[in-house]
């Protein structure tokens, strides 16, 4: 099986941001979520050992999430300055290592790793492995794709395949978005159904599968939980709308525009002793020895990354 591999470029810079402090180069420019982002990245693609890899970010602006529901994500604090002052830098950074970046106006970069990840299911000997810390991916975990989520700092990871996440939520994949409709999300905005917190919300889909589901046999609840849900009928399916990642965004899947190949050695050691990043020119040294049966032996500056 060849694999590939998407990075929810807004989640792990978000993730490197948080779990570092804010460490600054000599002449003052902070790197944190720039260091943090780059050694996951290293990380990702040394011991996955990716066929295809490609990075998706979110663009600035309503998404059509903000039109169904006005006050989706109403609620979030503003990330600081200093975390969106280093977006360009882990940007050069992606595009140094020659990865392509993916971003389309009005959709998240959940929509865009989702609408690949089933483009590639369709391929006979693919795997895919989305890197990401937004639990919504969850989803998209299939017997062909799995999530992989930073689950401590920036170097302790768990991959997500379709038992682990019933194991770890109660539910199957396919019922993520039935359960934030549910219970809602805080941290998106998405109200859910008062009252309903993650247990009755499992205990419900366990019998009932779906928020359609439940409405369809409403009448054997009973109690508080039934009044709520006849409360909040309208909230629970839009609810449940706004936590379902697209599968359709328009993006087709380029396995040729995602391939790994080489990359300028020279010029991404010149930005990371830029930045400051000596351990990590160390890391990509020893990255480089182990790939170095595939180097390019007539361009001693290429370095082959698989």
């Amino acid at each position: 099986m060849e694999k590939l591999i998407l990075i929810d470029g807004n989640s792990i810079l978000h993730r490197a941001f948080h779990a570092l402090p804010p460490f600054k180069t000599s002449k003052g420019e902070i790197t944190n979520a720039v260091y943090g982002f780059s050694s996951m990245l290293l990380g990702i693609m040394n011991n996955e050992k990716p066929d295809y890899i490609a990075v998706a970010f979110d663009m600035r602006g309503p998404t059509f999430r903000h039109k169904e529901y006005k006050e989706y994500k109403a609620t979030r604090t503003k990330a600081p300055d200093e975390l969106y002052s280093q977006i360009p830098r882990i940007k050069e950074v992606v595009m140094t290592f020659q990865i392509p970046i993916f971003e389309i106006e009005g959709f998240e970069a959940d929509d865009l790793l989702g609408t690949l990840a089933k483009q590639a299911e369709e391929e006979e000997n693919l795997e895919t492995y989305i890197l990401t810390g937004d639990r919504d991916a969850l989803q998209l975990v299939s017997e062909k794709t799995k999530v992989i989520a930073p689950i401590k700092g920036i170097n302790t990871t768990k991959v997500f395949d379709p038992q682990a996440v019933l194991e770890k939520y109660g539910v199957t994949p396919e019922q993520v978005p039935d359960l934030k409709g549910l219970q809602g999300d805080n941290s998106d905005n998405i109200k859910g159904v008062a009252g309903v917190g993650p247990k009755t919300a499992k205990t419900l889909l366990q019998k009932y599968k779906t928020v359609e589901g439940i409405y369809e046999h409403i009448d054997e609840l009973k109690g508080k939980v039934k009044e709520n849900l006849v409360n909040d009928k309208e909230s629970a399916f839009l609810s449940k709308k706004l936590a379902t990642i697209v599968l359709d965004a328009p993006k087709k899947l380029d396995l040729n525009e995602c391939k790994t190949h080489t990359y300028d050695r020279e010029k991404i050691e010149g930005l990371f002793a830029e930045l400051e990043f000596s351990s990590l020119i160390k890391k990509l040294q020893k990255f480089d020895t182990h790939y170095s049966k595939k180097k390019l032996e007539d361009n001693p500056n290429q370095a082959s990354l698989f």
